[in-house]
C-alpha cells in the first residue's frame, strides 16, 4: 500500500515538473515577444515625431486661416446686409412714386384712404431701411476698415485681393456719407412726411361738426347726442399718419397740425350759433347794455356752454383720443384736447365773469342762478372731460366762475333788501293810497324766486356761502330753511318800508287807505303760491291779512263813523219827544249828513284809490251795513216833518255808496275811472251822486222860501 502511494506521487511530481519547464519555456518566448514589441513602439514613435514636426507648421497655418476668415466674415457679412438694406431703400423710393401717382388721380374717398394706408405703410418701411442704415452704417464700415488693415500689415492675402477689398470699403464709405443723410432730410422720404403732413391737414380739416346750428334753432333738438368726426377708415389712416410722423421726428409738427385745425374747426361750429354777444365782456361794457339784450345774451351764453361742453368738445376730445392715443406720449391727446378747447373757453368764462363781475342789479338775480345752476348741473360731467393735470387750469376757472356767481347772486339778494328798506327815506307815498311799485315788484319778484326754477339754485347759493363761512365740518341748515329765513328778512324790511311811509301820511285816512291796500295785495298775491307755502299760510294770514283788516277797520272807522254820527240821536232829540224838533232842524242834519257824504264821495273821487275789487266789494259792503241802516232809522224817525218832501231814500244812498267805492277804481295811469254819468241809483233814472245831492238840496231850498 505505501510503494503504491508513492508512486503514485512521483507520476504527480513529474506531471509538475513538466508543467512547469512549459511555463518557463512560455515565459521565456513572451519576453521575446515583448522585447520585439517594444522595439516596434519606439520605432513608432520616432516615426511620429518627425511627422509631428514636419506637420506643425501646416497645423499653424489653418489655425491662422481660420481667425482670419471669422475676422473676414464679421466685416463683410455686416456690409453685405447694409448693402441689402441700400437696395431695400430703392425699392420702397419706386414704391412710393407708384402710390403717390395712384393716390394724385384716385377720386373715390374710400379707395382712396386705402391707397393712403398702403401709402403710410411703404412710408414706415422706407424709414425704418434708412434708420437701419443710418445706425449700422458707421459700425459696418469700421469693422470693414479694420480687416482691410490687418490684411495690409499681416499680407494674409495677395495684394489683388487686398486691394479690391480696399476699393470695397471706399466705395461703401462714400455710399454711406453721400446717400444717408440724403435719404434722411433730402430724398423722397422727406418728402413723402411732407405729403403725409399735408394729407393729415386736410383730413383734419374735412372732418365737422355736423347740425350744430340746427340744434339750436329747434329747442327740442337732444344737444347732448355726440356724433363720431370720421369714419373708423378715417380715423385708422389719421392715427397712423400720426404713428409715422411721430416715428420720424415730426411729433411737434403733427400736433401743431392737429391743434391748430381742430381749434379752427370747432369754434367755426361754435360761430354757427353767432355768439356775437361774447364780444361784450368786461363788467363795464355789459353794465352799459340795454337789459333786454343782456338778459337774451345770458340766455344764449348758458345754451351754447352746455352745447360746447356737452357736444363739441366730447366729440373733440374723443377725436383726440382716437387720433394721437397710439403715440408714445402717452397723455399727449389729452394735453392736445385742452390746447383746442382752452381757448375757445376762455371767450366763455370771461364773459360769465364779466356778468358775475358788474352792477348788482336786482333783476340779474335770476339770469345769475340761471348760469349758477347750469354749471352746477355740467360740473361733473365738465370735470370727466377736462380730467388729469393737462385739465386742471380749465376746471379751477369753473370753479372760480361759480365762486363769482354764488357771491354776486348772494350780494344781489342782500342788497335788494337793503334797498328796499332805504327806499322809504327817498321816495314819497303814494299820493292815493295805492300799492306802491316797490311792493308790487318786490312781491313778485319773490313770488318768482321760490318757483321751483329759481328756489333750488338759490337755496344751494345760501348753503353753500355758509358752508365758506362756517367751514365744511359744519352743520348748516336744510335748503328750505335757509331760503325761508332769507325770504323772510326781505319781507320783514318790506314791512318796515310800508310802516315808515305810512307814518309819512298827513291824512290819516289815506294812510289807512295805503296800509290796507298794501297789505291785501301782499297777502292775495302770496296765497297759494310757492311764497305762501315758504312761509306758511297760517303765519301770512296772521301777519298781513290781519293787518289788511285792521287798517280796513280803521279806515272805516275814521271816514264813515263820523258821518253817521251825524244821524245819531241826541240827548235833546230823546227828552224834547218830537216837540221841538222842527223840519228846519230834521233837514240840517240831512243838509250837514250829504255835504260830508259829497266831502267824503269828493275825497274817494280825487285821493283815495282801493284797486282791488273783491276788497273795494268787502268795503261797498260794510260802508252800506254801517250807513244804510242808520239813514233809514233816521228817515223813519223823522217821517212826518219829511212827509210830502223829496229826499234821497235808502235804496238810492246805498247805490250813492256804491258808487263811491266804483270812483276808487283808477286806471293805470293813476286817473279815477269815474262812472258818475252812466251809473244809475237804485230807486232813480239816471241820477248821480251829485245830481242826487242836488235833487235834496233843491227840494229844501223850496220848503224853507214857503
Amino acid at each position: 500500500m505505501a510503494a503504491n502511494e508513492e508512486d503514485s506521487a512521483l507520476v504527480k511530481l513529474e506531471l509538475a515538473c513538466s508543467d512547469l519547464r512549459t511555463l518557463l519555456q512560455s515565459s521565456a518566448n513572451l519576453e521575446k515577444d515583448l522585447e520585439e514589441m517594444e522595439k516596434k513602439f519606439d520605432s513608432i514613435d520616432e516615426k511620429l515625431s518627425t511627422a509631428a514636426k514636419r506637420v506643425a507648421p501646416l497645423q499653424s497655418l489653418a489655425m491662422a486661416a481660420k481667425a482670419l476668415e471669422t475676422r473676414i466674415n464679421r466685416a463683410v457679412s455686416p456690409a453685405l446686409g447694409l448693402l441689402h438694406s441700400f437696395k431695400l431703400s430703392e425699392s420702397f423710393q419706386k414704391k412710393l412714386i407708384e402710390l403717390s401717382d395712384k393716390l394724385s388721380i384716385e377720386k373715390n374717398p374710400r379707395k382712396r384712404l386705402k391707397k393712403l394706408l398702403k401709402y403710410v405703410q411703404c412710408v414706415d418701411q422706407l424709414n425704418e431701411v434708412i434708420n437701419l442704415v443710418s445706425r449700422d452704417g458707421e459700425p459696418v464700415i469700421q469693422k470693414l476698415q479694420e480687416v482691410v488693415e490687418f490684411l495690409s500689415r499681416t499680407k494674409a492675402t495677395d495684394q489683388y485681393r487686398t486691394q479690391r477689398l480696399k476699393e470695397t470699403l471706399i466705395t461703401l464709405k462714400a455710399l454711406y456719407e453721400s446717400e444717408v443723410d440724403a435719404m434722411r432730410f433730402d430724398g423722397l422720404l422727406d418728402e413723402a412726411l411732407l405729403n403725409l403732413q399735408d394729407e393729415f391737414e386736410i383730413m383734419l380739416q374735412q372732418m365737422k361738426h355736423q347740425n350744430i346750428g340746427e340744434q339750436q334753432a329747434d329747442e327740442e333738438a337732444d344737444q347732448t347726442v355726440v356724433s363720431d368726426l370720421g369714419t373708423e377708415m378715417e380715423v385708422q389712416v389719421l392715427r397712423r399718419i400720426a404713428e409715422t410722423l411721430s416715428a420720424s421726428d415730426c411729433l411737434d409738427i403733427c400736433i401743431d397740425i392737429f391743434v391748430k385745425v381742430r381749434y379752427r374747426r370747432a369754434a367755426k361750429a361754435l360761430m354757427r350759433l353767432n355768439p356775437d354777444y361774447l364780444r361784450t365782456y368786461t363788467p363795464e361794457e355789459i353794465d352799459e347794455m340795454q337789459w333786454e339784450n343782456l338778459e337774451t345774451a345770458i340766455s344764449l351764453w348758458i345754451q351754447h356752454f352746455e352745447l360746447a361742453v356737452k357736444t363739441v368738445f366730447v366729440s373733440e376730445k374723443k377725436l383726440c383720443k382716437q387720433v394721437l392715443g397710439g403715440l408714445p406720449e402717452v397723455l399727449i391727446w389729452l394735453e392736445c384736447f385742452v390746447k383746442i378747447a382752452d381757448k375757445i373757453m376762455a371767450v366763455f368764462f370771461r364773459f360769465g365773469e364779466g356778468v358775475a363781475r358788474s352792477n348788482r342789479e336786482p333783476q340779474k338775480l335770476f339770469k345769475l342762478l340761471e348760469m349758477f345752476d347750469s354749471l352746477e348741473k355740467l360740473k361733473l360731467e365738465f370735470t370727466e372731460i377736462f380730467e388729469g393735470e393737462s385739465g386742471a387750469d380749465i376746471c379751477i376757472r369753473f370753479r372760480e366762475l361759480e365762486k363769482l356767481l354764488v357771491h354776486a347772486s348772494s350780494k344781489v339778494f342782500w342788497e335788494f333788501g337793503l334797498q328796499i328798506e332805504g327806499t322809504s327815506d327817498f321816495f314819497a307815498p303814494q299820493q292815493d293810497g295805492s300799492v306802491p311799485k316797490l311792493v308790487r315788484y318786490a312781491v313778485n319778484y319773490l313770488k318768482y324766486l321760490t318757483t321751483e326754477t329759481y328756489s333750488a339754485p338759490m337755496a344751494k347759493v345760501f348753503r353753500t356761502e355758509q358752508m365758506w363761512k362756517a367751514g365744511i365740518l359744519s352743520k348748516p341748515e336744510t335748503d328750505e330753511n335757509l331760503l325761508k329765513d332769507a325770504i323772510s328778512n326781505i319781507m320783514e324790511a318790506l314791512q318796515r318800508n310800508i310802516e315808515s311811509k305810512s307814518s309819512s301820511y298827513k291824512d290819516k285816512i289815506l294812510a289807512h287807505i295805503f296800509v290796507m291796500n298794501t297789505y291785501w295785495y301782499i297777502y292775495m298775491r302770496s296765497r297759494n303760491t310757492e311764497l305762501g307755502k315758504l312761509i306758511g299760510e297760517q303765519y301770512m294770514k296772521q301777519k298781513y291779512k290781519s293787518a289788511a283788516e285792521e287798517s280796513a277797520y280803521m279806515y272805516q272807522w275814521r271816514a264813515w263813523r263820523p258821518l253817521v254820527r251825524l244821524l245819531e240821536k241826541e240827548e235833546s232829540e230823546e227828552q224834547d219827544n218830537g216837540t221841538k224838533a222842527t223840519a228846519a232842524f230834521v233837514r240840517g242834519k240831512l243838509e250837514a249828513f250829504f255835504n260830508r257824504f259829497d266831502e267824503i264821495s269828493q275825497r274817494h273821487a280825487r285821493g283815495y284809490s282801493i284797486p282791488d275789487a273783491d276788497l273795494r266789494e268787502q268795503l261797498r259792503e260794510a260802508t252800506v251795513k254801517l250807513v244804510v241802516p242808520v239813514y233809514s232809522e233816521f228817515l223813519n224817525a223823522h217821517s212826518k216833518l219829511l212827509s210830502g218832501e223829496s229826499y234821497v231814500s235808502p235804496e238810492s244812498l246805498k247805490g250813492l255808496v256804491g258808487q263811491v267805492f266804483n270812483g276808487t277804481d283808477r286806471t293805470s295811469n293813476g286817473k279815477p275811472k269815474r262812472r258818475d254819468s252812466k251809473d244809475t241809483v237804485p230807486g232813480r233814472n239816471s241820477v248821480s251822486v251829485e245830481g242826487e245831492l242836488k235833487n235834496f238840496r233843491r227840494s229844501r231850498s223850496k220848503s224853507i222860501d214857503a
